[in-house]
């Protein structure tokens, strides 16, 4: 494939296109890159529409080495006859790749992570970078600073996930370094604080239920996450549901505050990826902070170490987001005006986010990462806790870093966590795994283990008639009709479970049927209808299809109607619509993944019934915001898995699709399992997908753990 094959390319490349296979987008890119340089390489149009491809799949680059004719199909999900017709093309890559070089579309192997300077592409000087977000009729632009696609270390990268991949390396590697940053510690004090805030007592009751392994002393695994993170100013602490995130979170925070010598006390915030996930952050810390309050002697203190913080708020949010751009506030330029900052759910803050966040962090603030790393992925492209914590079950801890969480905590690292010979890993000595769930001791633990390292024959025993008992059911034939109505209404996965009265939506509506007649009554009212919806959810792996989210939300809503429990004639806006918010609006308070219902508000009936407005419920505190200002949102009687990350809820059903689709995955499965606390209902038409599922690990493209691995570590 030369240069003069291009016009056959950009041909082959709209036929995928109409076929399905590409996106709009990825084929204006290749025209794009083609206008730029008219004698490029085919193969090389070939490979940014892939690249664009591949982003739009999840990925910050593609991996050429795994791209081979064998894997193509798999990588960018495409059967026959497209994948076929790929493999026939991608011999030429490596024939090719000289005559890569010469086109100034791409820039090979440039230096790795470095002192990171303006965010490009956002930057002014770097505003004639093209964007594959442009369309190629309108795009005149000069490669005279940066080329559009950047090829390192045998990835293909569009430029500016290359200039975000580094950049989060570099600011990651520059906050892990030996003692970067970290603050003079009073051994003495720190240890007297952290046997306070974790009893021996508790923390050996803690330790022995159900100890990683028996074989070694317990350890109170988040007296050690504590200890770790006085040695710096850059924590992950990561851990399945139930290891206690919040909790060494709160007590984490008590523990800065009260080291803390300044006169003013630390600056602190609270931050997540969405608002349901921060409201849940916020009430988690209050609730542990109300506990140790009253073993505080808060009078020693010119301030109170256990004095919440202030409210938690969505990155968006924190950060200053601009209507209509891709910019932020807060950068550099304009750090946010932190000490602590405390950020959760970060296995769904996606890479462009990441980059934006640690560039916005003053050099002097503690940031402290909280998530689980086997959850899905951000839905953007990235997958940076997962890259992140890729060694933190071998825990890889230095002598040095053993010797100080022995003086700090009196805690003796386990064995099999201490670094191997040649091993240099600074960011090991910042990450602290939560290895102890003190949520699931059941049938849901027990699935959510089996799903997590990929054990079929466990998952099939837990979902068999006799496995899971009451709290995980496997119901083959509840994925449509009645049976799914009756799944929806009553809840049948979980009935009989002692944790809950009723699971399904049932319970909600009966609750808003008896309206309270006083105005003054409304406010409880409105609290409780919210918080009994907010104990059942339907989840879907899809969103189109007969299992998907739009169709399975008008069976629950049809249901619920044939049940008497919603008005046959509905409006948009009828009363008990549950809706989520699916863009962030800052003006209205409102961001995505906040989720509520429609109400009337009481009124005088005699002016006419009011219209509704949505209400909201954060961490006790009831709001609401007129219907006709909420343009972005969609019905939530059932979310996809991805959208309840960040969420609990009593019971869980999990719909799967009638057949095999590439988001099946282990990772979907386990996120999905683990939203549930009490019970967990599976509902497949097809139970053998569960297996399928369980098999397909999701592994993203990145350079990530590369970039970050120590000068001469085998990559």
């Amino acid at each position: 494939m030369t240069g003069t094959a291009s016009a056959p390319m950009l041909e082959t490349l709209q036929r995928w296109r109409l076929a399905g296979q590409l996106r709009a987008l990825d084929v204006a890119f290749a025209r794009l890159l083609h206008e730029l340089d008219a004698g490029a390489p085919a193969s090389l149009l070939l490979a940014g529409a892939l690249a664009a491809r591949m982003e739009g799949r999840g990925h910050d680059c593609i991996e050429l080495a795994q791209l081979t004719p064998a894997q193509a199909a798999d990588a960018l999900g495409w059967a026959a006859p497209w994948s076929e017709e790929l493999r026939a093309l991608l011999p030429a890559w490596n024939t090719e790749r000289a005559a890569w070089a010469a086109s100034p579309l791409i820039e090979l192997d440039p230096p790795g992570p470095a002192v990171p300077g303006p965010r490009s592409p956002f930057a002014p000087e770097a505003a004639e970078a093209p964007d594959p977000a442009v369309p190629a009729h309108s795009a005149r632009l000069r490669l005279d600073r940066l080329s559009p696609l950047v090829l390192h270390g045998g990835r293909l990268y569009l430029r500016r996930y290359w200039t975000w991949e580094s950049r989060v390396a570099a600011q990651v590697l520059a906050r892990t370094r030996a003692d970067a940053g970290a603050p003079e510690i009073d051994t003495q004090a720190a240890r007297r604080w952290l046997d306070r805030l974790f009893p021996p007592a508790a923390s050996t009751r803690r330790a022995k239920a159900r100890a990683a392994d028996e074989a070694e002393p317990p350890v109170d695994w988040q007296k050690l996450a504590c200890a770790l993170a006085l040695l710096g100013r850059f924590t992950i602490v990561t851990g399945g549901p139930g290891t206690g995130k919040t909790t060494t979170a709160a007590r984490l925070l008590v523990l800065l505050q009260a080291l803390h010598r300044g006169r003013h006390p630390l600056r602190v915030a609270l931050a997540a990826p969405t608002g349901k996930a921060a409201a849940r952050l916020r009430q988690a810390i209050d609730a542990a902070l109300a506990g140790l309050r009253p073993t505080i002697e808060r009078d020693l203190f010119e301030h109170d170490p256990t004095a919440p913080p202030g409210a938690a708020r969505t990155l968006h949010a924190l950060l200053g987001a601009r209507p209509g751009t891709r910019r932020f506030r807060h950068d550099a330029s304009e750090p946010l005006e932190v000490d602590v900052l405390f950020v959760d759910e970060a296995s769904m803050v996606h890479l462009e986010m990441m980059d934006a966040l640690l560039d916005a962090l003053p050099a002097h603030a503690h940031l402290v990462l909280l998530g689980d790393k086997d959850q899905l992925a951000s839905v953007e492209a990235g997958a940076v806790l997962g890259d992140l914590c890729a060694g933190a079950e071998a825990g890889g801890y230095d002598a040095r870093t053993q010797q100080r969480v022995r003086a700090l905590a009196g805690i003796a690292v386990p064995a099999r966590l201490l670094a191997k010979e040649g091993d240099d890993a600074a960011l090991a000595q910042r990450t602290a795994m939560l290895r102890t769930s003190h949520r699931f001791s059941g049938a849901i633990g027990e699935l959510a283990a089996a799903v997590n390292r990929g054990d079929v024959a466990a998952v099939r025993q837990c979902l068999a008639p006799s496995g899971g008992g009451e709290a995980v059911v496997c119901w083959p034939g509840a994925h449509e009709g009645a049976a799914l109505r009756t799944l929806a209404i009553e809840g049948r996965g979980a009935r009989g479970t002692r944790e809950i009265e009723a699971a399904g939506y049932r319970t909600c509506y009966e609750l808003l049927s008896r309206r309270p007649g006083a105005a003054t009554a409304f406010d409880a009212w409105a609290r409780d209808v919210l918080t009994a919806f907010d104990r059942f959810r339907v989840l879907c792996a899809v969103r189109e299809g007969p299992q998907g989210v739009a169709a399975v939300n008008d069976a629950i809503e049809q249901a619920l109607a044939e049940a008497r429990l919603l008005p046959a004639r509905r409006t948009e806006w009828y009363e008990g619509r549950p809706v989520m918010v699916t863009r962030n609006d800052p003006g209205l308070g409102v961001f995505n993944g906040d989720i509520g219902l429609a109400l009337r508000p009481p009124g005088a009936m005699a002016a006419g019934e009011p219209a509704p407005r949505v209400y909201f419920l954060d961490t006790g505190t009831l709001r609401s915001v007129a219907c006709s200002r909420l343009a972005d949102v969609e019905t939530a009687f059932a979310l996809t898995v991805h959208k309840s990350q960040g969420s609990e809820f009593e019971h869980v059903a999990l719909l799967l699709p009638g057949e095999d689709v590439p988001v099946l995955t282990r990772e979907l499965m386990y996120t999905a399992v683990t939203r549930a606390k009490a019970a967990f209902t599976l509902a497949a038409a097809e139970p053998a997908l569960v297996e399928t599922a369980v098999r397909r690990l999701t592994r993203r493209g990145s350079g990530l753990r590369e970039l970050l691995a120590p000068p001469g570590a085998v990559r």
